[in-house]
This record gives structure tokens, C-alpha cells and sequence, in this order.
């Protein structure tokens, strides 16, 4: 039997006009059998579920067409991601968790973050390779103080909506965690705010003092993505379908594609081309709508 679809529509704004053409694009890919609206001060949501009739990839190409059409964004998502069971939540920490991109806070501190920045920009658009990017970057830091970090860790700031989207994965009992291509020694105390259930971030190198311009173990990328989303459901006992995981960047695409729904948060055009949804609208607790949290 075929399982049931939600389509949710997200925007700042969503009127009659944008019902109406949704509704219009859906009769020609199954039947609509139930709807529900939300509204929050910076948002509003549209919900629909959906018999689908037609293969999932092409109600996501119709939405992709009807998205830039009406400025709001719409997103095909599967039953297990939304039926009642067990769920977890994985973030990426640059650029989606939170506003800034930490190795950028860094290197501001060297006088070379617009230099580190372009380098940033190419890995995550995927031209560049992750690891060798993030090994040439952390080159950058070398010999600054250890207390620079604490500066940094003074100056983060949490996208809009994470902590009301964490909070709501919490007390639905659901576990959330990150993993990141940052450090851990800036992602250690957000974790710890935010109640993480886990965290997982390279580890800069410290010698007397100061960074070494190197990273401790092995890069966290692309795959060691993947490698902690499918661990963490496991531990976790949720199962791969259930799992909703957000990213912005290239080395977030094995993790986006294993995930039950990948969402692309104001991410690159390659990373939202592959996602299961694409989120421009910058308030992280449309995801928690997605997921019915």
C-alpha cells in the first residue's frame, strides 16, 4: 500500500493565491486529503497530505517549479518523517546552526579572513576538496593565541529558530546532535547550552599556548557525515527513515541524501538541487513544521 505524502508550503507570508495553485499543481499528482495551517510571528505554514499518484521525484519537480513562481517554498515529506515514533535531529554548525562560519572568527583574528573566506566559499560549493581545504584554512592560524578561541566562542551567534527547534525535539523526547567541519573547542560550550545529545567537530592542535596551524586525528567530512548520522540513528534505535538531518554545504551532501529528509538551509545550488527540501526562508523552526515536532 502506498504510504501517504505531506506537502508542507512555507513563507513569510501565504495567502489564498498560493492555496489555490498549490492545490492546483497537487490534482495532477493525487488526491489531497487533509490540510492544516500554522502561523508563527515570522512565518506562516501550509500543510497537506497527499495519496500521491504520481512518483515522488515528480511531485518534487513540480513543487520546484511552482516554488519560484509564488516566493514561497514548498517541501514533499515522507510519511516516517512525520508519523509518531521515535526521530532525530542532525545539524551542521556553520552557516546553518549558527550564523557565522567559526574558522572565518578565527582567522579574523590574523588579519586573513577575507583570505580563508574565498576558500570557505569554493569547499563548500564543492570545488574544492573538503579536507585538503580545511587543512590549508587551519594553516592560517598558526600561532595565535589559545585565548583567541574564547573571543570567538563570545561572538557566536544562533541562526533564528534553532533554539525553539532544538527545544521542541527535546521535549518531544527526540534526540538532537551536530556534526561539524568546525572545532570542537567553540562547539563544546553552544553543545552544552543547547543540551546536544551529541557533537561531533574537529579538534584544533594547541601547543604551549597557541594554535599549530593544525588539526588533532582526522578531518570531519562529507562521509564521516554520513558515517555519524547512521550511528546516531542506530544508537538511538531511530530508524534511517525517521531521521531529518539540515545542512548548507557540499560536505553536507552524503549526510542530506542518507537522512529520511535532507533539508538544504540557504545553502549552495548543489546542495539544494540534491536536497529533499530546500529552506531559504532563514528561520531554522520551519523545520520543526517539516517534521511535526
Amino acid at each position: 500500500m502506498t504510504q501517504n505524502l505531506r506537502v508542507v508550503a512555507y513563507a513569510e507570508r501565504l495567502d489564498d493565491g498560493h492555496r489555490t495553485s498549490l492545490l492546483a499543481v497537487l490534482r495532477e499528482l493525487g488526491r489531497v486529503v487533509d490540510e492544516a495551517g500554522a502561523r508563527t510571528p515570522r512565518f506562516e505554514v501550509l500543510t497537506l497530505e497527499l495519496v500521491p499518484s504520481a512518483p515522488t521525484s515528480r511531485i518534487r519537480v513540480a513543487l520546484r517549479t511552482w516554488s519560484p513562481t509564488t516566493g514561497a517554498g514548498a517541501a514533499v515529506v515522507p510519511a516516517p518523517v512525520y508519523l509518531p515514533g521515535p526521530k532525530l535531529l542532525i545539524l551542521d554548525v556553520d552557516s546553518t546552526l549558527i550564523r557565522q562560519e567559526v574558522i572565518e572568527l578565527l582567522a579574523a583574528h590574523a588579519g586573513r579572513e577575507a583570505e580563508v573566506a574565498a576558500v570557505t566559499d569554493a569547499a563548500m560549493r564543492g570545488e574544492l576538496d573538503f579536507a585538503q581545504s580545511l587543512h590549508q584554512r587551519v594553516l592560517a592560524l598558526r600561532g595565535l593565541p589559545v585565548s583567541v578561541i574564547d573571543d570567538v566562542v563570545d561572538r557566536i551567534e544562533l541562526s533564528v529558530g534553532a533554539e525553539r527547534l532544538v527545544s521542541a525535539y527535546h521535549r518531544a523526547g527526540h534526540p538532537v546532535g551536530v556534526v561539524s567541519g568546525g572545532f570542537s573547542q567553540v562547539l563544546d560550550p553552544l553543545a552544552a547550552r543547547l543540551r546536544l545529545t551529541f557533537a561531533v567537530a574537529n579538534e584544533l592542535e594547541i601547543a604551549d599556548g597557541r594554535l599549530t596551524g593544525r588539526v588533532s586525528g582526522a578531518v570531519v567530512d562529507r562521509r564521516t557525515k554520513e558515517r555519524v548520522l547512521r550511528e546516531s540513528a542506530a544508537r538511538a534505535a531511530v530508524p534511517l527513515a525517521a531521521t531529518v538531518a539540515v545542512g548548507d554545504g557540499a560536505n553536507d551532501l552524503d549526510m542530506l541524501a542518507a537522512a529520511g529528509l535532507g533539508v538544504a538551509f540557504n545553502a549552495k545550488p548543489a546542495v539544494r538541487a540534491a536536497a529533499g527540501a530546500a529552506l531559504d526562508l532563514p528561520d531554522l523552526d520551519v523545520v520543526r513544521h517539516l517534521s511535526d515536532v
